[in-house]
């Protein structure tokens, strides 16, 4: 699933490891999040979107096609 994370968190002027602090992940999770290798669970993506003053749907981008695939 592609997101907006990267994005978000370069305007805002933070680290990988700032945002990881803030919603309690490791910067790991970050990294692999932002290289759309690992899809944030419901409570992720809500924290992370709380962080940036957003909805879940304005940082992950869902792909009906994508999802067919996974069918």
């Amino acid at each position: 699933m592609q997101n907006r994370i990267q994005e978000l968190r370069k305007a805002s002027k933070i680290t990988q490891n700032e945002l990881a602090d803030a919603v309690e992940v490791t910067r790991q999770t970050i990294i692999s999040l932002e290289n759309g290798r690992y899809n944030a669970s419901l409570i992720l993506a809500h924290k992370i979107a709380q962080f940036f003053h957003k909805t879940i749907e304005e940082i992950f981008i869902f792909d009906l096609e994508e999802e067919n695939l996974l069918k």
